[in-house]
């Protein structure tokens, strides 16, 4: 089994137990050069509110996407479309990624921000 395998096998166990939640979810993916983030409701076929490091108004901001202050400020923004949603209380899936580095400042950014998980 490979890395990528194994990260979709954290991923997988990690959005199953979500489900059975039934609550929203952050959902966070990243590559070497981006980060992405969506709130998805709680079945899983809407996306509510999305913030990439694609985005033009952030690439104005930002030198590189995939920087610990590029993360930061799409969880910033994350949490304020996510707001603006109507939304406060998600459930935070990191898609098998690692807790540390770009995932957590994004995480952290969102918490100060206004969304708890």
């Amino acid at each position: 089994m490979n890395k990528h395998m194994t990260r979709l096998r954290r991923a997988r166990k990690t959005r199953s137990r979500i489900a059975a939640l039934k609550m929203v979810r952050l959902c966070v993916f990243r590559t070497n050069n981006h980060i992405y983030a969506q709130v998805i409701n709680a079945e899983g076929d809407r996306v509510l509110a999305s913030a990439s490091t694609l985005e033009a108004e952030v690439r104005s901001v930002i030198k590189s996407g995939s920087t610990v202050e590029a993360a930061a400020i799409i969880g910033k923004r994350i949490a304020e479309k996510a707001k603006n949603a109507g939304i406060e209380r998600v459930a935070f899936d990191r898609s098998g990624f690692q807790y540390h580095g770009r995932v957590k400042a994004l995480a952290e950014a969102a918490r100060e921000n206004g969304l708890s998980f």
